[in-house]
């Protein structure tokens, strides 16, 4: 198989595995995904696993594709706190049962290290003042105090998970910043020389793949897949299609790795990426630094992708110095990636499944909107795209334009990660100020970065000041606006949209731009690059072209400005960079943040299990952390519970942002003694079982086709109840079903649950009773979901998609899915059966694609299946014991 090799870094000596021995000709042939991946099996698996991978990966370079599967074994876990909070509930869930049964629940603890940021949860109340962080963290703990008090627990009671406190930055900036090593060290087992291994980790946010910008293996899966990974399981996933990314030429002026990423996901997703590993190669990579790659990386879930991979190069040894690592871990680095053929050849041609080009040079001013992150623009295209929404027929505001922009956000890892983009903005600012140009009252101005080391190095290259002086002072270090916590509109907006006068338009430097993700009452949004957040909350308004508007120097009298007088060359930026930047700062400032007294004064409970509080509205027990949950595999015959059409995503099904006073997760909590008008988001209430179910499809842009009639997502999501006839609110209506012992399915059309890796959106199906969901496809993280709940994907011929839209209160859905002839990509016989008698057959595909997704949904999901392992296993060492 090729064994071992020996590589020296500073008179120490490591073993490392030789995969090009192992591969012999072919391994140049390879990607470096599949590259690093079979020295992942070969280092991990058993030596029969290995032969197999290797021979399947030769297989592999003949077709360039190939249905067998191979065993990922993570290093590490991370995971934000609203994705955290719900895998930690379910483990204390199941520690609960473990009691139960008579067995210690202590044995149950994740093998795996677990890094736990707490960014999500942080909220845009404060803004327009150089106190707006420091008072928005103390509105932050007062929130979500209980909810932090949980997790210190998990953090005590488990000694392998760590919590990054709220302040500390964005989990994929702490990923490239403090946690990543790209080359790491082991102590072997059998006493011998310590082993050089590649950083390969998994995270439970579909933006993990931001650290492959680094030549990090890693990418995002769903909470529950999570949890048997953590447990000492491999993840198992075919052997990928590699799509290869040639880049070559340089970035013009002007243009940023926001420009660059927003095109390679419009290429992307119109070639129809999905699921595929996604490498780029060629002379163009050298022209990117790790902060640009970074932001392309990140967007890996926008473009459909598994991974956005760069391989290791001198980049990587630069921002690894800049980031304050140290001499001997470069050279570790350099050493190993060199030797072991990880290292980037700006000239090889791999062979990829299939490829594109994309020349840098090409790259122009974009954006993308008004709905999706895929959807790109020229700044000219904007008024465009909004010409075809509907204008509002009342009279328009005397104050502020049809379309104003209401939210202008520098935000999101995608884009503050990366410090060149964050210097872009504040020399924009610095012009403005100079200019005399101001942001217009309505426009609510926000800047979050992802590190609290930028707020050093701005303040030393002298542009914090100058990004305060036009609205955009730092609000906080976390995911804000992008996640959907952008806090209130201002209230020119709010008393204008209120009154029907105005279409709101939210301007961000994030990733997504679903309707109603940034602000539930925000259907129209525009992704764009920091420099071009701040130009366009200058103009305050979004139905401009941009590119050729005249801002007003001293008003609106004074002298015409052109954005190309606003935008600094790349020149600038570097000057100011390496001006500003203290390789020091990123270490101190991390440690400075997790240090900060409102976290090390937060007290927390220390036992094995969890003191649930009976009252409590943000912790209880969930129903589904039980080993007698049983498979939904069979043959039956259900009702459609929603008929939905294409692009369902997480955020529609399990929503994060703020909960609206007038819904039923409100009312619930009210009963409770909550305030209506403080009630927070539903990514804090993750850990409340009974929220999330009520709050099951609660988006205004969710139309449920099963019959006319039928309200929308706000205040609650509808159906129809088939055998009563009556429309009633979604839960209740499960419940009926489940009272009268009858199955639902779910309907959906194309791209079921793209966006976030969102455990919730499958959780609350499966509160909801759905046994299957029937789909013209499924998007790859929450496919992996349904499956960790014990829910049936199957993807269904595009000749009855049409008629499936169709169906009407009284049609059912026959499946058959016998556990016993469940295969991974098997047909599945499915008869619908029409109210009016008639029947129509066809076959599905099973979205399933290993033996372990056959093996979870026999056993009824991830959680059953842990726990049945966990009882089995200290009932036979227990038996042992006896018999000694």
């Amino acid at each position: 198989m090729g064994g071992t090799a020996v590589i020296e870094v500073e008179g120490r000596r490591f073993r490392a595995i030789d995969v090009r021995a192992a591969l012999h000709g072919d391994f140049e042939r390879l990607p470096v995904v599949l590259r690093l991946l079979a020295e992942n099996t070969l280092r991990r698996s058993s030596a029969e696993e290995g032969v197999r991978t290797i021979r399947n990966l030769r297989h592999w370079l003949k077709d360039r594709t190939l249905e067998e599967e191979l065993e990922f074994w993570p290093q590490r876990v991370l995971m934000h706190d609203t994705t955290s909070t719900p895998a930690l509930v379910d483990i204390a869930g199941m520690r609960d049962s473990l009691a139960e049964a008579g067995v210690d629940p202590s044995t149950l603890n994740p093998t795996l290290r677990v890094d736990v940021s707490i960014d999500h949860s942080l909220a845009v109340e404060e803004y327009g003042r150089p106190d707006a962080a420091g008072r928005n963290l103390v509105h932050e703990y007062r929130r979500n105090r209980e909810r932090y008090r949980f997790l210190k627990w998990a953090a005590r009671s488990m000694e392998t998970v760590h919590i990054n406190p709220p302040g500390t930055g964005i989990m994929h900036t702490i990923n490239l910043e403090q946690l990543a090593t790209v080359v790491t060290t082991r102590d072997a087992a059998d006493g011998g020389l310590p082993w050089a291994v590649p950083d390969m980790m998994i995270g439970t946010d579909s933006h993990t793949p931001m650290v492959n910008g680094l030549g990090v293996l890693g990418w995002g899966v769903g909470g529950l897949e999570a949890q048997t990974v953590m447990f000492g399981m491999p993840t198992t996933l075919r052997i990928p299609d590699v799509v290869g990314v040639k880049l070559t030429g340089s970035l013009p002026r002007g243009a940023t790795a926001t420009d660059l990423a927003l095109t390679v996901t419009q290429r992307l997703r119109a070639r129809g990426v999905s699921g595929e590993f996604v490498e780029f190669y060629g002379p163009g990579v050298s022209n990117l630094t790790v902060g640009q790659r970074a932001v392309v990386s990140n967007m890996a879930p926008e473009y459909g992708a598994t991974t956005g991979y760069f391989p290791i190069d001198q980049h990587v040894l630069d921002y690894l110095r800049d980031t304050g690592r140290s001499g001997f871990q470069r050279r570790l680095v350099e050493t190993y990636a060199r030797a072991c053929g990880f290292w980037l050849d700006p000239e090889a041609e791999p062979e990829y499944t299939w490829t594109i080009a994309v020349d840098l040079s090409t790259i122009e001013l974009r954006a993308a909107g008004p709905r999706r992150p895929q959807d790109l623009l020229a700044l000219s295209g904007i008024p465009a795209a909004l010409q075809g929404e509907d204008i509002p027929v009342r009279a328009p505001a005397r104050d502020m334009p049809v379309f104003p922009i209401a939210l202008a956000a520098i935000t999101s890892c995608t884009s503050t990660t990366d410090p060149r983009l964050l210097i872009a903005a504040g020399l924009v600012a610095r012009k403005a100020r100079a200019l005399g140009l101001r942001v217009p009252e309505w426009v609510k101005t926000s800047l979050a970065p992802g590190s609290p080391a930028a707020a050093s190095y701005l303040k030393r290259s002298g542009l914090l000041e100058e990004l305060g002086a036009v609205g955009f002072d730092i609000v906080g270090f976390g995911c804000t606006t992008c996640i959907g916590n952008p806090g209130p509109l201002p209230a020119p907006v709010r008393q204008n949209l209120d009154a029907g006068r105005i279409r709101p338009v939210a301007i961000l430097s994030g990733n997504r731009n679903f309707p109603g993700r940034i602000h539930p009452d925000l259907d129209l949004g525009f992704i764009m690059s920091p420099p071009l957040v701040v130009a366009y909350a200058l103009a305050g308004r979004a139905d401009i072209d941009l590119a050729t508007h005249d801002f007003r120097a001293g008003g609106t009298k004074g002298a015409p400005v052109a954005l190309e007088d606003l935008l600094p060359t790349q020149a600038e930026i570097d000057e100011t960079w390496e001006a500003g930047q203290d390789p020091l700062d990123f270490a101190r400032d991390f440690s400075a943040a997790a240090g900060h007294p409102l976290w090390s004064g937060l007290d927390a409970p220390e036992a094995p299990r969890f003191p649930w509080d009976p009252d409590s509205t943000i912790l209880r027990r969930p129903p589904f952390a039980s080993a007698t949950q049983g498979s939904q595999l069979g043959r039956y015959t259900a009702h459609p519970l929603l008929v939905l059409g294409d692009d369902i995503t997480t955020d529609h099904i399990s929503p994060a942002s703020a909960i609206p006073a007038d819904s039923f997760a409100a009312d619930f909590l009210v009963e409770r003694g909550e305030d209506r008008n403080d009630l927070n988001v539903f990514a804090s209430r993750r850990g409340n079982w009974e929220v999330m179910l009520r709050g099951g499809f609660h988006n205004k842009a969710v139309v449920n086709r099963l019959g006319a009639g039928i309200p929308g997502g706000l205040p609650v999501a509808h159906t129809v109840h088939a055998p009563s006839g009556e429309v009633m609110p979604l839960w209740e209506a499960a419940e009926r079903y489940r009272r009268d012992g009858d199955a639902v399915v779910i309907v959906a059309g194309e791209r079921f649950g793209t966006g976030s890796s969102r455990d919730w959106a499958a959780k609350v199906q499966r509160l909801l009773g759905v046994r299957a969901v029937v789909a013209g496809s499924f998007e790859r993280i929450h496919r992996s979901n349904l499956i960790g709940m014990g829910i049936l994907p199957l993807v269904v011929p595009a000749n009855v998609r049409g008629r499936l839209q169709d169906l009407r209160p009284g049609d059912r859905i026959e499946i058959h899915a016998a556990a016993g002839t469940l295969a991974p990509r098997a047909g599945v016989a499915v008869v619908l059966h029409g109210a009016n008698g008639g029947t129509e057959e066809f076959t599905a595909r099973a979205a399933v694609e290993t033996e372990l997704d056959v093996s979870l949904l026999r056993a009824g999901g991830v959680i059953p299946s842990l726990l049945r392992t966990t009882i089995d296993s200290a009932r036979r060492q227990r038996n042992g014991n006896e018999t000694l």
